[in-house]
Parts: structure tokens; C-alpha cells; sequence
């Protein structure tokens, strides 16, 4: 029975995503949702990659660093080596991975509180040395970023050329949610696996782990090179949204709302990251209409709901059961 109520919330979300809100987007006229939603699909997966983390025990405040890395990388790869925008998203994940490793090889070594402070300073150092590196642009940034070419397999167009599109922003869209699926699928299947179960007990108890031989260190690494994939990709593909990417573009408010992200959806909850980003993102939009109040009650709401369902809005199904 349970099985078959998640492949129902499955099936109804992808005719959401996929069919529903594009038919609603076109009724309503309003095309400039394409972009907010992208941007909000993007958010969420590099929030899952923050996510990740917090499963193994660790706080993560250094996800703004790795989506900085993939704009880069794939602004870097498009306008000067050519290279198609398709085969930027996964390099610069796996760059972001690489990075990750140099980064967490010392310092996930180190007791969780250490992680968490040397993790706050990593976006600002990137964001230093994207100002400095003359491939970077420094302050300038890059900008015109070219759209996706098409992709076409034995002479058949399967994804058209973004330039010829009258509107570019629904292609993105599609893009976007895409990866989004592909992102969450997988974290679902990897902590619902051997490995992932593993990766439990490093949250529950690191020192009982280790004494049944569990390699404490290499699941760190694991967990954080998956997170940094995440925060690449959709860094990636976030500076080919908007054919620019500058120092600026990803900030250290941006980690601690990544961060936010995963509390507010639920850190018990693999799809927590997702809910917790759309709920904050229009959140504080709608709140911007209060002025210079926006700020007051938008942390007073954040700190209400933390206190209400510590356990994110997820848990409010959870609770419904129970009851």
C-alpha cells in the first residue's frame, strides 16, 4: 500500500512539473514564471546537495562556494574553449568534486563544529579568488554566454537550438526540473540503499560506527563530493540562464539560505530540500511588498516555524498520520 501511494505522488508530480504548470503558465500569460521556477529548480538542487550533508551529521555553509565554481567552469568552458553547454553540466560537478576532495581530505577529519566554520568562509574565498583570476574577468564577470546548440543523434533533432526558440525560458524550464527529478531520484535511491543506511549511523553515532569498521572518512568524502556535485551542476546551468556569472552571483547569503532550505523542508526528509526552497523563495518575495519590514518578519516566521515543526513542513503529513 505504501509503495503504491509513492509511485502515485510520483506520477502526479511529474504530470505537475511537466504538463500542469506549463499549461497553467500559458492560460495565465504569465511566461515570467519559467524563469522563476527554473531559478527555484536549480536552487533546490544544490539545497539537496546541502542536504546531503546534514544526513551524514555535518553542517554545510559553504554550498554558495561550489555553485560559484560550476558558473564559472561552464561560463569559462562555453566562451573560451567552445565547449557545448550539455557536456558543461557534468564537468563542472566533477570539478566541483575534485575541489571538494582537496578541501575535505583535511578538514572532514576534524570534529563537526570545525567543518561547519571552515565551510563558512569557503564561499567568500571563492568569490576572492574569482575577483583576482584574470580568467575569471575579475569584477567584470563573463557575460554573453551563449545559448545551448541543439543536440541531434543519426541526424534527428532531439533538443533544438535555445537561440532559435521564440521563447528560450521554457526550454530552461524543462532543463531545469529535468535535473531536478534526476537529482532527487537519486538521493532517494542512495539513501534507501546499503550505503546510505551506513551514512545513518555516521549522524547517529560516529564513534559506534567506526567500532564495527565503518571508513568514517571515506563516507565524508562521499557525502561531500555528491553535495558539491549538486551545487555544480546547478551553478552550471544557473550562468547559462542568465548568460552571465560575476563574484557576486553566489553569496554567502546564498549558503546560509541553502542551509535554510533543508531546515525549513525537513531534514528528516529526502525531498525536505525541495519544498523548504519554493516555500522560502516566494516567501520572500511576497514579503517584499512589507518594505522595510521584510526582513523582521521574514527571520521572526522562520524562527515561529522552527519552533512549531522543528522537524520541517514535511512533517505536517507526518503528524496528520500519527493523529
Amino acid at each position: 500500500m505504501t509503495d503504491n501511494r509513492k509511485l502515485i505522488g510520483l506520477a502526479v508530480f511529474l504530470l505537475a512539473v511537466f504538463v500542469v504548470v506549463p499549461w497553467l503558465i500559458a492560460v495565465t500569460g504569465r511566461k515570467d514564471f519559467y524563469y522563476t521556477l527554473t531559478s527555484v529548480a536549480l536552487l533546490s538542487i544544490a539545497s539537496a546537495g546541502v542536504w546531503m550533508t546534514f544526513y551524514i551529521g555535518r553542517i554545510n555553509m559553504g554550498q554558495g562556494a561550489f555553485a560559484l565554481m560550476g558558473a564559472y567552469v561552464a561560463a569559462i568552458l562555453i566562451t573560451q574553449y567552445g565547449v557545448s553547454f550539455w557536456w558543461t553540466i557534468p564537468l563542472s560537478g566533477l570539478f566541483c568534486v575534485l575541489a571538494s576532495l582537496v578541501i575535505g581530505l583535511p578538514i572532514l577529519r576534524l570534529r563537526g563544529v570545525y567543518f561547519a566554520m571552515v565551510s563558512l568562509v569557503l564561499t567568500e574565498v571563492t568569490r576572492l579568488l574569482s575577483l583576482a583570476l584574470p580568467i575569471t574577468g575579475g569584477a567584470k564577470g563573463i557575460t554573453n554566454i551563449p545559448l545551448p546548440g541543439a543536440i541531434s543523434l543519426f541526424g534527428i533533432t532531439l533538443v533544438p537550438d535555445f537561440a532559435t526558440l521564440e521563447n528560450p525560458r521554457i526550454a530552461f524550464y524543462y532543463v531545469a526540473v529535468t535535473l531536478m527529478v534526476l537529482a532527487f531520484a537519486a538521493m532517494y535511491r542512495l539513501v534507501n540503499s546499503r550505503i546510505g543506511h551506513i551514512c545513518m549511523s555516521l549522524q547517529q553515532n560516529e564513534e559506534l560506527a567506526s567500532s564495527i569498521g565503518v571508513n568514517i572518512v571515506h563516507l565524508r568524502l562521499i557525502a561531500f563530493g555528491i553535495s558539491s556535485f549538486l551545487g555544480g551542476v546547478s551553478g552550471s546551468v544557473f550562468a547559462v540562464v542568465t548568460q552571465s556569472v560575476y563574484p557576486s552571483s553566489f553569496t554567502v547569503t546564498d549558503s546560509v539560505n541553502f542551509m535554510l532550505n533543508c531546515f525549513l523542508g525537513g531534514l528528516a526528509y529526502v525531498f525536505g530540500p525541495m519544498l523548504g526552497t519554493l516555500t522560502l523563495y516566494f516567501g520572500w518575495n511576497l514579503l517584499f511588498e512589507t518594505g522595510e519590514f521584510q526582513l523582521l518578519i521574514y527571520s521572526t516566521a522562520m524562527i515561529v516555524l522552527m519552533l512549531i515543526l522543528p522537524n520541517g513542513l514535511l512533517s505536517l503529513g507526518e503528524n496528520r498520520r500519527k493523529g
